[in-house]
């Protein structure tokens, strides 16, 4: 089975942060979070509510009572690795509590390991918590077991994943996503608004909007108006921009709509980044993906979002050795990698995933064909981002700083999402940074992916 590599894998959550200790005698329960940073979020909601029962989180197994495991069933590669999980916190801890999009097929997680204590789909908060009473009872103390504003967080304190919807209505044949978290389900507006203030307060910097598709936020609700707030994507974006934080937008569908978020970027009131899954660029191959076949009128869109926001950052996802694609179609997507010229690139080696209607289509590209193919696509991605890297030395830009330490700052900028894009590093004249902190820097250096500047 080909693995993609980790490093480019957009499933994986960043690493959990905890920094609350137990009481004596307070009931712990660890967690092991897998999967993309809209589970990441299912997590915090799972622990925010742990933690109001009183419970204490452990950041080992050693420490807890129980552990939970958030797993991802995206990818077979990534069900290996959370079978992987879950057989290191039983061997590790020995009470194992499992939840997450895996969960959906409890025969498959019993069938590897059958002594795990319970077993719950997505976003199954009710379950997950009634197994954990049953494994650990809780003990609260109502006079020192106080849960902070903003709820518990597995990111650093400056940056927040901020979930606006769950589910899809898409029917890619290549995704199972539908089958295991449903159809489009929208929070209303003010309630998204009413976290994101939350956030804000307890000192969150920068908000993260996520969610399966966030172009069609609010369809569901038929872009309802309540308390003020109407659940559609552009009007959701102003009032994000509104609370003073950077507000980064992920995977947004290029709808024709999407043309009205850039002069919020270009005002500055959300930060000029769309992450846009277009997964390839031939129309034979998006077509087979069940997927809308538009990529030259794409390329028009890129083209007039570029002339509202020049300085807007363009990332996306692709996927290579599809079923059926041909070298012709393959060398169309280089080509237009080459036209559309975007900032940051990922890119998946195609795999079959249980339940995808995708492995029943002929024509399965050889394993050493796929690993080629992707070769030869991330040394052009890798070969574009180094140009537009370098355009940027000897010019001033914002970041905000994500970690200090002895040697230095590490940074991003606007163009730079946590974990999966690069950083700007700091060397010199770093002390009294913190971070949160958002400083301007003058660009001295550049490589591939990763930046480096002093303060300006």
């Amino acid at each position: 089975m080909s693995q993609n590599p980790p490093n480019l894998r957009p499933d994986l959550a960043p690493k959990p942060v905890f920094d609350s200790p137990a009481r004596p005698g307070q009931p712990r329960i660890g967690m092991v979070s897998l999967g993309c940073p809209k589970a990441l979020v299912d997590s915090e909601r799972i622990l925010t509510r742990l933690r109001a029962e009183g419970y204490a989180i452990s950041p080992d197994y050693q420490g807890a009572d129980a552990v939970i495991v958030n797993t991802c069933g995206f990818l077979d590669s990534a069900k290996a690795e959370s079978l992987e999980a879950i057989g290191e916190a039983l061997t590790e801890n020995g009470r194992v509590i499992v939840t997450g999009c895996l969960g959906a097929e409890p025969d498959y997680i019993t069938g590897a390991h059958p002594s795990v204590l319970a077993v719950t789909g997505p976003h199954q908060y009710e379950q997950v918590l009634d197994a954990v009473h049953v494994a650990v009872p809780p003990a609260p103390d109502p006079f020192v077991d106080l849960l902070p504003a903003a709820g518990v967080k597995l990111t650093p304190r400056h940056y927040s994943y901020l979930k606006i919807s769950e589910g899809c209505n898409h029917k890619c044949r290549f995704c199972i996503i539908p089958d295991m978290r449903g159809r489009l389900v929208s929070r209303p507006a003010h309630a998204v608004i009413r976290e994101a203030e939350k956030l804000v307060e307890a000192g969150v910097r920068e908000l993260l909007v996520i969610s399966q598709d966030t172009s069609a936020y609010g369809l569901d609700l038929k872009h309802a108006e309540k308390n003020g707030h109407r659940a559609h994507i552009t009007d959701l974006a102003r009032d994000l921009g509104s609370l003073g934080s950077w507000v980064r937008l992920h995977y947004v569908y290029p709808y024709p709509h999407v043309r009205d978020l850039i002069p919020l970027m270009a005002e500055g009131l959300i930060l000029p980044y769309l992450d846009i899954p277009f997964q390839h660029a031939h129309p034979d191959t998006l077509k087979r993906m069940a997927r809308p076949a538009a990529a030259a009128k794409t390329l028009d869109e890129i083209a007039a979002w570029r002339a509202v926001c020049p300085d807007i950052t363009l990332r996306s996802t692709f996927i290579v050795g599809y079923p059926g694609e041909t070298e012709e179609e393959f060398q169309t997507l280089l080509d237009w990698m080459d036209e559309a010229q975007l900032d940051r690139v990922g890119c998946f080696q195609y795999e079959n995933v249980d339940g995808a209607r995708s492995n029943a289509l002929p024509d399965h590209v050889p394993d050493e064909v796929k690993q080629d193919r992707w070769d030869r696509f991330m040394e052009k991605a890798q070969a574009i981002s180094e140009a537009k890297l370098a355009a940027k030395v000897g010019t001033r830009i914002e970041v905000i700083v994500d970690t200090v330490d002895d040697e230095g700052a590490t940074c991003r900028t606007k163009a730079d999402a946590p974990e999966i894009d690069g950083n700007l590093f700091i060397d010199e004249d770093f002390k009294g940074l913190a971070p949160g902190d958002i400083v301007t820097v003058e660009v001295e250096e550049a490589s591939e992916y990763d930046l480096w500047g002093r303060r300006a």
